[in-house]
């Protein structure tokens, strides 16, 4: 995909959303928040936070508990592992699934924005073959797409905690950003 077709599809995909939240019934938004919603908070696109990446997969698929934040344990399998550098920094992020027959990678992550600019539990990417595998078997990780967890927006969702294993040190400027602190500057 070229530059500018990848960035009609961001800005699609982000209308969209931004169109669920304010009308759908099933927003994670309360009805007098959709009424007063102006939109999610991005970064700017930045292409330097695309990658296409080999999945190194675990031959071993070990289960991880997870606490979610309403204190309940969730089992993750640790699928594989994607290998990237940012800023000349050598990263690393944890691939996950919920159960082995399930297509879909589920790449939870914490960066340096974490509690600053960005959830401060972090943000999510979901990696679906059709949509994120190239041809060549290389996965498409692309932060740009970083959301938040729907408890983000309401204490009545129960998301996953992000591992420690997958803490990034260096800051991720893709993606979404904390709603919290929008919703604040009005």
């Amino acid at each position: 995909m070229e530059i500018s077709e990848w960035k009609k599809y961001i800005k699609a995909e982000r209308k969209q959303k931004d169109g669920f939240f304010k009308m759908h019934f099933q927003s994670p938004l309360s009805f007098d928040e959709r009424q007063q919603f102006k939109g999610l908070n991005y970064y700017p696109l930045g292409p330097g936070y695309r990658f296409k990446l080999q999945l190194q997969e675990h031959k071993e698929k070990e289960i991880l508990k997870v606490e979610d934040t309403q204190g309940k344990e969730r089992e993750l399998l640790r699928w594989g592992e994607f290998k990237f550098k940012v800023s000349d920094v050598d990263c690393k992020l944890q691939a996950y699934k919920s159960s082995p027959e399930e297509t879909r990678l589920f790449v939870p992550f914490r960066d340096a924005t974490s509690g600053k600019e960005t959830y401060g539990a972090g943000r999510y990417l979901d990696l679906e073959t059709e949509k994120h595998q190239t041809s060549e078997g290389k996965w498409v990780l692309d932060f740009n797409e970083a959301y938040n967890p729907w408890c983000a927006y309401s204490k009545d969702y129960a998301c996953p905690f992000t591992p420690p294993e997958n803490w990034l040190k260096v800051p991720i400027y893709a993606g979404e950003k904390d709603y919290l602190l929008k919703s604040r500057e009005r």
